[in-house]
C-alpha cells in the first residue's frame, strides 16, 4: 500500500522582476524552485520566446545521499477556455529533447474576442533534455497516484483535462546543490487579427521558425538566459530601490511580469512593431490608450520601442482613414481582433491628450523628436482639438470612466494642458520655434486660469467652481517629469498637503466622490513630490494594500481604500505606472 503522502513545508518566497522562488523542506532534503519568464525588455528575440522555465534545486541537510524524483504536472487546461473543452494531447521526441503537447480538439484559432477569455487554439509544450525523465499522458485526477504506482501514461490521448506529466531523477542528492529543469511553451500559431489580417507572433517572423526549434534553443541557452534575468532583476531592483526605497521597489517587481504579460508582440503588415494590450478584466479592449498611457512609465524606461509598438496601431488607425474624427480613438477592438474602435464611446480629450503627451515623453527619453514628426500631422489635430475643447471640457468620459460622466473635471483640463505644452516642446526639438512659442504660450495662459478655477483655499477642486470637491491631480506629473514648469510650487505642496491629511488606511481615495481608488494614480500622485517623506507616506499604504488584501487575484490596480478589497479590474497593464518616480528621476538626471 502507498504511503500517504506528505506536505513539504515551504520556508520562504522571493519574487523578482523575472523570476519567483520558493524554498522547501521535504524530510532530510531542500528543495529550491525557481520559476523564470524571461521577459527580458531590452531583447525582443528573449522577450517573445514563448517559454518558461521551471527549475528544481536539491540538496541534503542531514550528511547523508537521497534518491529523489521529481514530479512536474501541467494542465492540459493552459490550453483551453473552460474545462469542458475537449484536448488532444501527445509525446514525443525531437531535437534531443522529450516533448508533451496538449491543446483543444476544435482548434478555433482567433474565434473568441471579449474579456475573461482563455486562449483555446494552439497547443502548450512541456520539454525536457535531462538523461532518465519519464513523461507521460494522464487524466488530471489520476496524476498524483501514477506517480505513485507504476508512472504508466498514454502516448496520446483525446478527452478533457489531461495532466502532462514529467519525472525527474535525482540520484545521490547530498550536500552539493544539485540542478535541473523543464521548459514550458505556447504556441498561439496565429496571435492577433489586426483589420482583418491574421498575424502570427513575433518569434514566427523567423525564418523556418518552429515551436520545437525555440524549446531546442531556449533549452540549449538556459544559462546564459538565467544570467541574464538575473541582471536584469538586479538592475530593475537597483533603479526603484534609488528611486523610492524597498516598498516602492517591492512594488515595482510586482508589476513588471504582469503588466508586460497584458500584452502580445506582432509585427503589422506595413512591418512596424505592434505591442498590443489587452484591456483585462475591464472590457476587453484591444491596445485601448487609456491603459497605454498609464503603462508607459516602465516602458520608456527600459524599452521605448515597445511604447512605440503600442502607439503604432492608433496612428494608422487615424493615418489610414479608417478613424476620420479630430480626436484619437479610444481602442482597437477587442481582443484579440484590432479591426477598430469597438467601446462605446470616444474619449477626446482623455486619449488625445495621452498621445501627446507620451510622444512628447518618448522625445524625452530618446533625445529627439523623430518619432513625432512621423505623424506630426495628426499630432497637430489632436492638439488643435485640445486648443479649443480641453480647457473645460464638457461632460466626458475619462480613464476613470467606471466613475461615470464628468463636465468640468479640472484633472482632465490639467491632461489637455499638458498635452498642448508638450507639443510645444516637440514643435521646438523639430526646429519649429514659431509653433513652439504659440502652444507653450497657450498652455502657460490655461494654467494660470486652471489655477483660479480650480482653486478651492486648501487644495484645488474636482470641478471648475466647487469648493466642495477634490481630486488626485495625477495628470499634473507630466509637467514634472517633463520639467514644463507650467504650475507654480505652490499648487503643488498646496495638493500634496491635502492629500496626505485624507488618504486612509489603504491608500488616498480618487477623489470626493467615493473611498475607491486606483493605485496607479496614487504612485503617479506620489511622484508629483519633491522629498522622499511624501512619497513615502503616499506609497506605503498601496505596499499595505499590495500585501496584506484579503482578495486573492492577480494584483488589482481599483481596490478600497477603507478595507484592502479589490473593487474591480486584475492582471491589467496599467501597473507599469508604479515606475513614474523612477522615470523622473532618470529625465531628472539626464
Amino acid at each position: 500500500m502507498t504511503e500517504a503522502v506528505k506536505l513539504a513545508e515551504q520556508t520562504s518566497v522571493k519574487v523578482t522582476a523575472t523570476q519567483t522562488v520558493y524554498n522547501f523542506k521535504a524530510g532530510e532534503v531542500n528543495l529550491k524552485l525557481t520559476f523564470t519568464s524571461p521577459l527580458v525588455m531590452g531583447d525582443l528575440k528573449l522577450l517573445t520566446t514563448p517559454v518558461s522555465y521551471i527549475t528544481y534545486q536539491l540538496k541534503s541537510t542531514d550528511g547523508k545521499a537521497h534518491d529523489v524524483q521529481i514530479y512536474q504536472g501541467v494542465s492540459s487546461n493552459l490550453a483551453v477556455n473552460t474545462p469542458s473543452q475537449e484536448v488532444t494531447a501527445s509525446k514525443y521526441s525531437q531535437n534531443g529533447l522529450k516533448l508533451l503537447k496538449a491543446g483543444t480538439v476544435e482548434q478555433p484559432v482567433l474565434q473568441k474576442k471579449g474579456d475573461n477569455l482563455r486562449i483555446d487554439w494552439g497547443y502548450v509544450y512541456v520539454a525536457s533534455s535531462t538523461a532518465g525523465a519519464k513523461q507521460y499522458i494522464t487524466p488530471e485526477g489520476e496524476a498524483v497516484s501514477s506517480f505513485l504506482g507504476a508512472q504508466k501514461g498514454e502516448t496520446t490521448a483525446t478527452g478533457k483535462q489531461f495532466m502532462l506529466s514529467t519525472v525527474l531523477p535525482f540520484d545521490k542528492v547530498t550536500a552539493a546543490p544539485v540542478s535541473k529543469f523543464i521548459s514550458v511553451g505556447y504556441d498561439d500559431i496565429y496571435a492577433i487579427q489586426y483589420f482583418k489580417t491574421n498575424l502570427r507572433p513575433w518569434w514566427r517572423n523567423a525564418p523556418g521558425a518552429t515551436i520545437e526549434g525555440v524549446l531546442s534553443d531556449a533549452t540549449k541557452a538556459y544559462a546564459k538566459v538565467i544570467g541574464t534575468c538575473v541582471k536584469t532583476d538586479a538592475k530593475i531592483w537597483a533603479d526603484a530601490v534609488k528611486a523610492g526605497g524597498e516598498k516602492y521597489a517591492k512594488l515595482c517587481v510586482m508589476a513588471y511580469r504582469q503588466s508586460i504579460a497584458a500584452h502580445q508582440l506582432v509585427k503589422s503588415p506595413e512591418g512596424e512593431l505592434l505591442f498590443l494590450s489587452k484591456e483585462n478584466f475591464s472590457n476587453g479592449s484591444i491596445n485601448t490608450v487609456d491603459i497605454t498611457y498609464p503603462s508607459a512609465p516602465m516602458y520608456l524606461l527600459y524599452n521605448p520601442d515597445l511604447l512605440k509598438g503600442m502607439m503604432n496601431g492608433i496612428f494608422y488607425f487615424s493615418e489610414s482613414g479608417k478613424w476620420n474624427k479630430p480626436y484619437s480613438s479610444h481602442d482597437l477592438g477587442t481582443y484579440p481582433l484590432a479591426n477598430g474602435q469597438t467601446y462605446g464611446e470616444d474619449m477626446p480629450v482623455e486619449e488625445s491628450g495621452n498621445m501627446i503627451i507620451l510622444n512628447a515623453a518618448l522625445a524625452k527619453v530618446e533625445g529627439n523628436a523623430n518619432y513625432a514628426k512621423k505623424h506630426w500631422k495628426t499630432l497637430t489635430i489632436w492638439t488643435e482639438y485640445l486648443a479649443k475643447s480641453g480647457f473645460d471640457p464638457g461632460s466626458q468620459l475619462c480613464t476613470d470612466d467606471f466613475a461615470g460622466h464628468l463636465a468640468h473635471n479640472a484633472n482632465l483640463s490639467v491632461k489637455a494642458i499638458v498635452a498642448i505644452d508638450a507639443y510645444g516642446e516637440l514643435a521646438g526639438m523639430l526646429g519649429d520655434a514659431a509653433t513652439a512659442k504659440k502652444y507653450k504660450a497657450m498652455a502657460k495662459d490655461m494654467a494660470k486660469k486652471w489655477e483660479y478655477k480650480a482653486n478651492a483655499g486648501d487644495h484645488y477642486g474636482l470641478v471648475f467652481d466647487s469648493k466642495d470637491t477634490w481630486s488626485q491631480k495625477y495628470n499634473m506629473v507630466w509637467d514634472k517629469v517633463l520639467g514644463l514648469k507650467l504650475f507654480p510650487q505652490k499648487v503643488y505642496d498646496t495638493e500634496l498637503k491635502y492629500y496626505l491629511a485624507h488618504q486612509k488606511e489603504f491608500g488616498l481615495p480618487l477623489d470626493s466622490r467615493k473611498t475607491y481608488t486606483k493605485s496607479d494614480w496614487i504612485l503617479w500622485t506620489a511622484s508629483m513630490a519633491d522629498n522622499r517623506a511624501d512619497f513615502n507616506a503616499l506609497v506605503a499604504p498601496v505596499y499595505k494594500f499590495a500585501t496584506e488584501t484579503s482578495s486573492r487575484v492577480p494584483l488589482s490596480d481599483w481596490h478600497e481604500t477603507t478595507n484592502g478589497k479589490m473593487v474591480g479590474f486584475q492582471a491589467r497593464s496599467v501597473i507599469g505606472g508604479y515606475y513614474m518616480k523612477t522615470l523622473r528621476d532618470k529625465l531628472a538626471a539626464k
